[in-house]
């Protein structure tokens, strides 16, 4: 122990019960800063508890005086708060909870306070409360009760009263929650519990009148606390039944926010049902308050409160951007083959990209606004890719990854591991295939785009100093390489977005809007409005991640640069398409120099990373969102490495 015991008498003479509220409270602080010591060890820390009771009981006046103290202290603190509320929101909504948390870690607390909620994180603030007072055995908790309490039967009832009050508070909050219209218009009304949140107040009700008879009956407060649970249950399965709607129906993070709190409140509700039913209330009450130690350094963390409401947010992205990966795997010739088509034809497309790009480059416009509008170009050229039902390679792995995360539901088996592997297979195979109809087209393309132009025009595409200039920045001795992982990164923050625009687009219930609002159909008729209904649902995700990849692209170097970071994109098929308009305004003796082959050795590496970081990324987030461990990961990490040395050409070429 740091602390010396010869600390514990300064601390014992301190004591005064007739001391000012906040007196009081600082000498509890001090008390257990003192049995915490070098939080070391817990049972350090419980052996200071039983010196600090041995020295009470060895001095009867000081005895008096503490029971003297705890009784101020159980009449001028309200510990309902710190039973029913602690850890929770003051309102059911995510920002407001944020809003609290950011107080708590900006401004100080005072011990100044009748709220014990308020209270107890001054007194035992860190883990180690917890851990020491779990530690704590039935015989310390007894002599320690008996040392604060000189009417013990008086203390009993009022912690019997504070828990059914709590009980009280809590089911209030479930109930109103229950009823709150964004959760309550989506229960399901045919499940037999669907009113049970109606009977919860009537159920504490007798909960209580059971309880508080003096000649209770003990079958009587049994069958009140068992028809409680069953309508808790009934409850809890009628929340339930508002996840299977939510790929109908959307979701959001305020609504993931309330039914996090409630499910929590609903588990509060029983642990307080099991510390009102304990044969032994100081045991139980110590351990309650162990666990609101625990609730109190959860609650501290803002990062915990946004991963913890998310999960399931980022669940559903994964999920809806699994479905549209689904179309991006190729499983057989004739799939991969139709993936080389379309691959092809978005580098045909990408060649008049970078037309109207260097058309943008060539006005002088300002930084943002020339970045503006080559993100205007991006953004419609590859939501004419999309249009066109051609394929942008890089734009595969972000919505893929989920799509294989998607198929470790059921991992258990080694069966479903090999089944897995193939998808794989598949799954490298078609991003190659893409890869290289994109660059295998971009490069012809341009140069036919090229030839065009100087028939019309007389002058490439590009002037020599842009073509140098083009070898300067795709080099690979420079950054490229960073700038390709970079590029990775905006990719997967397009297929968030694009995740995100759907879950949106579904929240509103905009397909249906758009289908039967009597203003869009008395200006489309109805049978168009059914159309752009289903296009603009079957779309809105490609067309979020285009557009927002588009902007990306061009507004990144843009708002870096005005910082001075200068970040820069290098998405695969541009810069081949760019290094092939270098090479045509250079002509044959480009080939001479040991730019041009940089560059070209840059192309595969390129692509490699804009294709690998934005899957790692996309696939993190999916594995996270269907909970897989880390030892299903292990094995799965093996059996990809066992098929790539037993059957190396599977990933690139069909069977």
């Amino acid at each position: 122990m740091s602390r010396p015991t010869k600390d514990l008498p300064a601390l014992l003479e301190a004591l005064d019960p007739e001391a000012g509220l906040a007196q009081r409270h600082v000498w509890l602080i001090q008390l257990f800063a003192w049995i915490r010591g070098d939080q070391t060890s817990p049972e350090a820390a419980v052996v200071r508890v039983q010196a600090f009771m041995d020295a009470v009981q060895a001095q009867p006046a000081l005895q008096l005086r503490l029971q003297a103290w705890w009784q101020q202290l159980l009449q001028t603190v309200d510990i309902t708060t710190l039973l029913a509320d602690f850890g929770f929101a003051p309102r059911t909504a995510f920002v407001s909870e944020l809003a609290e948390r950011l107080r708590r870690k900006l401004l100080p607390s005072t011990p100044e306070t009748v709220d014990a909620s308020e209270l107890l994180p001054l007194v035992a603030p860190t883990r180690f409360d917890a851990q020491w007072m779990a530690a704590l055995d039935e015989p310390k908790i007894s002599q320690l009760a008996r040392l604060l309490s000189a009417q013990p039967e008086a203390d009993t009832l009022h912690w019997h009263d504070s828990l059914m009050d709590a009980l009280t508070y809590c089911t209030a909050q479930i109930r109103a929650t229950g009823f709150a219209p964004e959760l309550r218009l989506r229960m399901d009304q045919r499940l037999p519990g669907a009113r049970a949140f109606h009977a919860l107040p009537s159920d504490i009700d007798e909960l209580r009148q059971a309880f508080s008879r003096a000649d209770r009956d003990e079958a009587q407060l049994e069958a009140a606390i068992a028809q409680y649970r069953e309508r808790l249950d009934a409850c809890r399965q009628t929340l339930n039944s508002i996840y299977a709607h939510l790929e109908e129906n959307g979701i959001s993070v305020g609504m993931v926010f309330r039914l996090r709190q409630l499910r929590e409140r609903m588990m509060r509700v029983r642990e307080l049902l099991d510390s009102l039913t304990s044969p032994h209330p100081a045991m139980a009450a110590v351990k309650l308050l162990a666990r609101r130690v625990v609730t109190g350094e959860e609650s501290k963390s803002i990062g915990a409160l946004i991963s913890a409401n998310s999960t399931l947010l980022s669940a559903k992205m994964a999920e809806r951007s699994a479905e549209t990966g689904e179309t991006y795997i190729t499983r057989n010739r004739s799939d991969y083959k139709e993936m080389l088509g379309k691959a092809m034809g978005g580098g045909a497309v990408t060649a008049f990209t970078l037309w109207f790009k260097f058309l943008v480059m060539a006005v002088g416009l300002t930084a943002f606004w020339g970045g503006f509008w080559i993100g205007v170009v991006y953004a419609v050229f590859f939501t004419l890719i999309q249009l066109l039902h051609f394929t942008l390679a890089t734009k595969q792995p972000a919505m893929t990854a989920p799509a294989m995360a998607a198929k470790l539901k059921d991992i258990d088996s080694a069966e479903a591991v090999t089944s897995f592997v193939d998808e794989v297979t598949h799954l490298v195979r078609s991003q190659v295939a893409a890869v290289f109809g994109n660059v295998f087209m971009v490069v012809p393309a341009v140069l036919l785009v090229n030839a065009l132009i100087y028939m019309l025009r007389g002058h490439p595409m590009i002037s020599p100093q842009e073509a140098r200039h083009v070898l300067e920045t795709l080099t690979l001795l420079g950054p490229t390489l960073l700038w390709a992982g970079l590029t990775g990164g905006i990719l997967f923050m397009a297929s968030i977005i694009a995740g995100w625009a759907e879950n949106w687009f579904v929240l509103h219930r905009l397909d249906s809007a758009l289908r039967h609002n009597p203003h869009f159909t008395g200006v489309l008729g109805a049978e168009r409005a059914a159309r752009w209904s289903t296009f603009m649902r079957k779309n809105i995700s490609g067309f979020a991640s285009n557009i927002s990849f588009g902007f990306m692209l061009g507004l990144i170097p843009a708002f870096t640069g005005f910082f001075g970071l200068e970040l820069e994109a290098r998405h695969v098929t541009l810069s081949a398409g760019q290094l092939a308009a270098a090479g045509a305004t250079l002509g044959l003796d480009a080939f001479r120099q040991p730019a041009l082959w940089w560059c070209m050795a840059a192309i595969p590496l390129t692509a490699a990373l804009n294709v690998g970081v934005s899957f790692y990324l996309a696939f993190r987030m999916a594995l996270q969102a269907h909970s897989v461990s880390g030892p299903d990961r292990a094995r799965i990490r093996s059996a990809i490495w066992a098929r790539w040395r037993s059957h190396p050409r599977s990933f690139f070429m069909p069977e």
